[in-house]
């Protein structure tokens, strides 16, 4: 790992010892063919940018906005801003009108750069209501901007601004005077309730966790990195600055709904992920399985179990695998295993950290057992990303989120939930002294609102405090974990449990209607609509069947008695997901108030 220097210099301090070493893998704006930049090449280009904001009249600690998916502009404007003491505040490229016209004007932004036409197109429509906003510069350069906007540039004339590097003594003063107090990000959390809440993160907070998360996951200047889940997530963006650290290759992919292609054309080794990435990943192999031949069905199954025994049962404990079965799982890696890993591209798998949501017992065990190191953590975007993981080569639970990283201190209140201290902690929410008081405990300690245990070192989460739902007969039903057991079956693409205050557990299902529609075809289930479709009762008993399966292990009380088949995805134009895609159940009660009250009838 690189000396540990402050974020403001890392670019350049780095492009000393790395040169004109590869730094960047990309794809421009609409682009299909992969490009690269040499540390020289962007450490010049954030010279130019900090140059340029200076020009601009930005001032130290001053915020800046950027609205954009992945790019390579994105991160030149990170270090950029961060090279004159600048705070940038991340916005998903998702993010709608009123989101983006809320953080402007809580934060008092001047200048937003934006990605594509979309990011364009809302912020030009919010501008006139965004009282400090004076200007608005657009990454792609494909971007039509019309002749009346006089407030938006392009970021190749915004470039120009600092030409020649006119303000490079000045930049440098600044950087010298650069220290752990400093603001570096504001990110607000987009939340499944109420208003967005700026997050502060430090520049200290980053160095802290970058210094804490490098002991645990081993990334190196060898490794390609994929940046799969947007800048704007604290977990990519921890994950991503950890690794230029580390002086490894990074992957910028600009689309995450490509993903998948990305990593077979560029072979990453290492990518951080949410759990339903790799829900996904264990769908679609098991889905090729289902329609391969029996002998090939059975020499999977049999790989599985010997993938099963030797990676879960002997390594995860720090047992030594009897010689027989490590003999039998190398011969298995070399052929089954590796024809799956070639295929996702990922011959050359290092490690993969996944948080952001519960990880299914049987996707962490599937991953594990076709020989893909998945690092299980768990964090906020309060504790900048990281509080506990799974550390690589050392001993591990499935269903575990791993051990506290070196310097938080963990405890757990009378009522279960998971307090935080530690140099990784926000200081607060910006503008909001109210929240920053509520978050506390008097002793100093962050409140995550979410309910777990130690044992044996290890953390194990149990529900989100504050989405645990009482039924009307006194049982407490934790969402959440109901929810990560359904999502493995290739049916089902999104889901919505019910249940507060209510007789029993019901559900809202999102199917995955390539799939449905594949089903019904096949047995001869005619339908002209998703509606249909949705509704037929062939389908419902298919459906039911397949749940009761996987939730044989639950609680009576816990199972899901009835379920709805919604014909239409979520959305986040009707409120009903955050950016990050995680539900927001308040308004999906009012939104289907009609099906969710259909199944309680009597």
């Amino acid at each position: 790992m690189q000396a540990k220097c402050h974020m403001s210099v890392l670019v350049h301090e780095q492009a000393k010892k790395y040169g004109d070493r590869e730094m960047l893998i990309y794809q421009d704006f609409g682009g299909k063919e992969w490009k690269s930049l040499s540390w020289n090449q962007v450490s010049a280009t954030v010279m130019q940018v900090s140059n340029a904001l200076l020009n601009l009249g930005v001032k130290v600690q001053e915020n800046i906005g950027i609205f954009s998916q992945n790019s390579v502009q994105y991160i030149e404007c990170d270090f950029g801003a961060w090279g004159i003491r600048a705070v940038t505040i991340p916005f998903y490229a998702t993010s709608s009108e009123q989101q983006i016209q809320f953080m402007v004007n809580d934060a008092k932004i001047r200048y937003l750069f934006v990605g594509e036409q979309d990011q364009y197109d809302k912020a030009h429509r919010i501008f006139s209501l965004c009282p400090t906003l004076e200007r608005i510069i657009v990454f792609d350069p494909q971007v039509h901007i019309p002749e009346h906007d006089p407030s938006a540039i392009y970021f190749a004339d915004f470039l120009k601004l600092g030409e020649n590097l006119p303000r490079q003594t000045e930049v440098e003063k600044l950087q010298g005077q650069a220290n752990d107090d400093d603001i570096a990000n504001i990110l607000y959390t987009s939340g499944t309730t109420g208003d967005s809440k700026g997050v502060i993160l430090t520049h200290g907070q980053f160095l802290a966790a970058i210094i804490a998360n490098g002991k645990c996951v081993p990334v190196n200047e060898d490794d390609r990195i994929m940046n799969f889940l947007p800048y704007t997530h604290i977990f990519e963006r921890g994950w991503a600055i950890l690794c230029l650290y580390a002086g490894a290759r990074m992957i910028v992919n600009t689309h995450p709904q490509e993903v998948q292609q990305s990593m077979r054309e560029t072979h990453p080794t290492c990518m951080s992920a949410v759990p339903r990435f790799w829900e996904k990943v264990y769908m679609g192999v098991m889905d090729k399985i289902e329609h391969a031949s029996g002998m090939q069905r059975r020499l999977f199954k049999h790989s599985l179990s010997v993938g099963r025994r030797h990676n879960i049962e002997y390594l995860s404990k720090g047992k030594k695998p009897p010689m027989p079965l490590h003999l039998e799982y190398e011969m298995l890696n070399r052929t089954v295993f590796s024809l799956v890993r070639k295929e996702l591209g990922l011959e050359n798998a290092h490690f993969f950290p996944t948080a952001g949501a519960a990880v299914s017992e049987y996707v962490e065990e599937f991953v594990h057992s076709i020989g893909i190191n998945m690092v299980v953590g768990y964090g906020l975007t309060e504790s900048l990303a990281t509080v506990s993981c799974d550390h690589l080569g050392e001993p591990y639970t499935v269903g575990s989120v791993g051990q506290p990283i070196e310097g938080i201190d963990i405890k757990i209140s009378e009522e279960g939930e998971i307090l935080l201290k530690g140099p990784t902690i926000t200081i607060g929410y910006y503008n909001r002294e109210d929240l920053t008081k509520q978050a506390f405990t008097e002793d100093g300690y962050f409140r995550t609102g979410d309910a777990g245990y130690l044992k044996d070192g290890e953390l194990f989460l149990t529900e989100r405090i504050k989405d645990l739902f009482k039924t009307s007969n006194g049982k407490y039903i934790a969402p959440q974990m109901i929810e990560s057991k359904l999502l493995v079956d290739k049916y089902i693409d999104q889901i919505c449990i019910i249940a507060d205050q209510r007789k029993f557990v019901s559900a809202l299902i999102v199917p995955v209607y390539s799939l449905l529609e594949e089903y019904a075809r096949e047995h001869d289930i005619a339908f002209e609509t998703r509606e249909q479709l949705c509704a037929d009762e062939r389908i419902i008993k298919m459906m039911h069947e397949r749940i009761d399966t996987l939730q044989q292990q639950l609680a009576h009380y816990e199972q899901v008695k009835r379920f709805t088949l919604l014909p239409h995805h979520l959305s986040m134009e009707k409120g009903e997901l955050t950016n990050t895609l995680k539900i927001k159940r308040r308004v999906l009660n009012e939104n289907y108030k009609k099906e969710i009250d259909a199944m309680y009838a009597e």
